[in-house]
């Protein structure tokens, strides 16, 4: 009986330490998908250039030239997002989202988000919680604490996301999450 618990025991720990295994080497393969902005440092705060103009905010709302590497293979497409988790509307703020960037596409430039802006073909834009399309910048309450702004680029598995020309940041979302293999962030702050 003892040996047969001690057997038991092995096993359950040979099982433990493969998952194991297969969970560091998950986590390690996901962690080579890197985003990077020459203009927006991790944990800085947002220049004048990346603050909505409107709302009683004065900025020159210019969204951030971006790029990313270390896609896994199997990526069809990426989106890009970005969130205002401190935003007081018990929901967050969205202040930008971009789908269907060919997966041969590795950055956006400076100014990609505004109107007239240099998005890639095929590329879409859906509304923000701004009620538009297209990039709208940092704009916290006065006086508030400073709040996140979460950059991220998703690898998706779909060529194209499909949804109405009037869908919200949420349906997007949901679709980008669905169909996502892999994710990188950066986070700014601002305040005013």
């Amino acid at each position: 009986m003892a040996d047969t618990h001690s057997s038991v025991l092995s096993l359950r720990h040979a099982v433990a330490a493969l998952a194991l295994s297969f969970a560091v080497g998950a986590v390690a393969a996901g962690g080579s998908f890197r985003l990077h902005s020459p203009s927006i440092a991790p944990d800085s705060m947002l220049s004048n250039d990346q603050v909505y103009s409107g709302f009683g905010c004065s900025g020159k709302n210019i969204s951030p030239a971006l790029s990313w590497k270390g896609a896994p293979s199997g990526t069809r497409s990426f989106a890009i997002t970005v969130y205002d988790p401190d935003a007081p509307t018990g929901s967050g703020w969205w202040h930008w989202v971009v789908y269907n960037i060919p997966a041969d596409v590795t950055e956006l430039p400076a100014g990609a988000g505004n109107a007239g802006g240099k998005l890639p073909t095929g590329a879409a834009q859906g509304h923000t919680d701004f009620g538009t399309s297209g990039f709208g910048g940092a704009c916290p309450p006065a006086g508030d604490k400073p709040h996140r702004y979460i950059f991220t680029v998703y690898a998706l598995k779909m060529e194209k996301i499909s949804v109405p020309d009037e869908a919200s940041a949420a349906m997007v979302g949901f679709m980008i999450h669905s169909n996502a293999l892999a994710k990188a962030s950066l986070t700014a702050r601002y305040r005013r």
